[in-house]
């Protein structure tokens, strides 16, 4: 009785008419399906297949049944009947449960379990059609992960492509995986495709660039599987786009030649890339690649003669001298690249050696090359020109080419240097080739250009005057000096910008500095002092400027001319600019007179010390105390070292006093200074009223006037820390040893003690 069969245990009875009385409750089948657990799977099957019939459409069911059945599978062979009835018992579910995602994923990870390649292929296929597109990401990584398990290229290809068109955020997926298959014709296209799709979004946080530049590496290096790109016009079309890496990119271009085997081409690359950048970086990087370029293609060609060496010395010998013979006369005339029809030429040896040779001539252009980058960066660069300039040594057609192209092609406004530098470069140039004519010709020119300051110009014309010293043309220098400071027709001031600065040289005090020693050396006395009297009635002299005039006039015995010259520098300058002028004038003066002109000298000195700053006093009150003591009266002296004591600089106050002590010592006597000394511990700073006052008391002491000079120590003491300044008390407590008694030596305590507490 299949009944009895079916029941052998009494506590089933209770759940079988539970199940009765409802058939269509899942609570009721899962209660019976846990309390037969344990049991024999079969027993526990037949229940499912039971609650299943009832419920066919019941998830949680389906679920725990098709759950079990695979756990029961566990340990058994892939090729066991069983795998088929779970098999079968999955198929039976999906007919009801098609849109349950999970139910499909359980079902596909079981066939790839058996290994069942186009049954689970279909099984996918089979998936994404049933279910929704916003459930179908689950589906996705099984079926790449199965389709690349194998070696099933294009079936995984097609798979890709599927889901691109659904996920298109996982292009670089597909990219990597047909690199790793070797596939790089497609993946290079596809990685085109991103680069040029703006609204694409790495998954991975790939910049466009760095899909760019990893695009460029990819065909850069496998140039003999991509086909259908045009590489060149890629890379192109990123050295527009991408100009801060132009160097790598370059790099990338003449590498992909070169991987072709199309070395010509390649080097091609490489100097239209050199004649074109514009950065040292980018530059530095490919002639890195071009010169390791060059010794590649070298070692090969050395390690291939290695292998086949030549069969007939006789004529290895023959092609070399001839290849000796055209390289030499190939370097007399500055050939860049020398070429040799190879047809003559039967060893390997000679292409070795041309290739050596154009790899130096290479290595002997870097310096040239870089400064065609720095000037492509900036062509306004007059520094770069002169380098470049030095770079052409012994080459003068090359050197006058340079000038005239620098001289053309550099704006005046936009230099980055002084433009008049490389017109008097280049007019030196001639001068050393003994071109005197062209050298006068180029400076002639050279004064035409508008420069951006006065003192460009100004340099320019006196560089051409010292070149016409330098051939001993002394009287066309001072027609150039004449001629440059010469009055234009519109004035202007020397600093309105608005003017051109031929209409402003003419107040160059350079250009006038210069004509003023030409003068002095080659010209009269009366011309000379024509332009010293220009340059002040231009007011554009320098105290330098004057007291060159004083000294030159003082040489041509115009005493009075030359003080002149100083009262009208005097007149021009305000403090601090007039102090060497009044320096000067004031010691020319007295060495001139002496003590003849004695009320003139004191009113030139009253006159220099009306608004005398403090900073340059000193040194005046000195000159005008020194006089007065020569040529004048003492109390005349003494009255200037009083007045002296206070204009000058305080921390200069102190060696006033010493100076106005020991003249007055010496004048009058010791005891004329003691007004002095009182000032000077009134006036000065503590540090140094310290000092006075201990000279003061020694003075004192030594006329005899004890009290006079325990009245200073006690006057000083005030000012005296006892742990700063221990020198003072012992010179006192010493003084009071010698000269005191008990009530004087106990006053002084009292007094280091009241001061010591006043510090405290």
């Amino acid at each position: 009785n299949p009944v009895s069969k079916l029941f052998q245990n009494e506590d089933d009875l209770p759940y079988e008419e539970e199940i009765l009385r409802n058939p269509y409750s899942v609570k009721c089948w899962l209660r019976y399906v846990e309390h037969k657990e344990g049991s024999p799977a079969k027993e526990v099957n037949i229940i499912y297949e039971r609650a299943l019939k009832e419920l066919p459409g019941s998830y949680k069911l389906w679920y725990s049944y098709l759950r079990l059945r695979r756990s029961q599978l566990k340990g058994l062979c892939i090729n066991h009947a069983m795998y088929e009835d779970v098999n079968n018992a999955h198929e039976r579910a999906l007919v009801f449960m098609h849109k349950m995602p999970r139910i499909w994923i359980d079902y596909c990870k079981l066939l790839v379990d058996q290994i069942k390649l186009t049954r689970t292929r279909r099984t996918f296929d089979r998936a994404l059609r049933a279910l929704p597109i916003t459930q179908h990401y689950r589906v996705w990584p099984l079926y790449l992960k199965f389709v690349k398990k194998y070696p099933m290229h294009e079936t995984a290809v097609r798979v890709h492509r599927r889901m691109l068109k659904l996920q298109p955020e996982d292009s670089e997926d597909y990219v990597e995986y047909l690199i790793s298959i070797g596939r790089l014709d497609e993946a290079c296209v596809k990685l085109a495709q991103l680069v040029n799709d703006e609204h694409f979004i790495s998954k991975r946080g790939k910049s466009n660039h760095a899909l760019w530049h990893e695009l460029c590496t990819l065909i850069s290096r496998n140039p003999d599987k991509v086909h259908s790109l045009n590489v060149e016009a890629i890379i192109r079309g990123g050295l527009k786009r991408f100009t801060d890496q132009l160097g790598q990119l370059w790099c990338a271009l003449a590498d992909y030649y070169t991987r072709s085997g199309l070395f010509e081409r390649a080097r091609d690359i490489y100097e239209e890339a050199i004649e074109t950048v514009t950065t040292v970086r980018d530059f530095t990087q490919i002639f890195d690649a071009y010169a390791q370029f060059e010794e590649t293609v070298i070692s090969s060609k050395m390690e291939q003669m290695t292998n086949n060496p030549s069969e007939d010395p006789e004529e290895g010998i023959l092609s070399y001298r001839y290849f000796l013979m055209v390289y030499i006369m190939c370097s007399i005339v500055k050939v860049g690249f020398i070429i040799v029809n190879t047809e003559f030429l039967s060893n390997n040896d000679l292409d070795i050696e041309l290739r050596l040779a154009r790899f130096e001539h290479l290595m002997d252009r870097r310096p040239l090359l870089l400064n065609s980058v720095l000037l492509r960066q900036n062509p306004h660069n007059v520094l770069e020109w002169l380098k470049r300039v030095e770079l052409f040594k012994d080459q003068p057609r090359e050197i006058i080419n340079t000038y005239t192209e620098a001289i053309q092609t550099i704006d005046v406004k936009k230099s980055v240097g002084k433009m008049n530098n490389l017109w008097v470069s280049f007019a030196k140039f001639y001068e050393t080739n003994d071109q005197i004519e062209d050298s006068r010709t180029i400076f002639n020119k050279a004064t035409l250009v508008l420069y951006k300051a006065v003192d460009d110009l100004a340099s320019v014309w006196c560089e051409w005057a010292e070149m016409e010293i330098r051939h001993e043309n002394y009287d066309a220098a001072m027609v150039l000096m004449k001629r440059a400071t010469a009055l234009p027709s519109k004035r202007a001031g020397f600093f309105d910008n608005t003017e051109p600065v031929q209409n402003r040289v003419y107040r160059s005090i350079k250009l006038w500095s210069m004509y003023a020693d030409l003068e002095e050396s080659f010209g009269t006395l009366k011309t000379c002092k024509a332009v010293y009297n220009k340059i002040l009635d231009l007011r554009i002299a320098t105290p330098q400027i004057i007291i060159n005039y004083g000294m030159f006039l003082e040489e041509n015995n115009y005493f009075e001319d030359a003080f002149k010259a100083y009262e009208r520098g005097v007149a021009l300058f305000k403090w601090p600019n007039v102090y060497d002028i009044w320096n000067t004038y004031l010691s020319k003066f007295i060495n001139r007179y002496g003590g003849k002109k004695l009320e003139r000298t004191r009113d030139l000195f009253e006159q220099a010390l009306d608004g005398c700053p403090a900073k340059y006093a000193k040194h005046l009150y000195l000159l005008y105390a020194k006089l007065e003591e020569d040529y004048g009266l003492s109390r005349h002296a003494m009255a200037v070292y009083e007045r002296a004591t206070s204009a000058v600089l305080p921390e200069q106050k102190h060696e006033l006093f010493n100076i106005y002590l020991r003249r007055a010592a010496e004048i009058y006597g010791v005891t004329h200074t003691r007004p002095i000394y009182e000032k000077a511990i009134e006036v000065l700073p503590d540090e140094h009223a310290r000092d006075f006052s201990l000279r003061f008391a020694d003075l004192e002491r030594k006329l005899g006037e004890i009290d006079r000079a325990r009245a200073i120590y006690a006057h000083c003491s005030q000012m005296c820390d006892p742990r700063t300044s221990a020198n003072f008390w012992d010179a006192w407590k010493s003084f009071e040893v010698k000269h005191g008694n008990e009530d004087t030596v106990r006053e002084m305590l009292r007094i280091k003690r009241s001061v010591q507490a006043t510090y405290n």
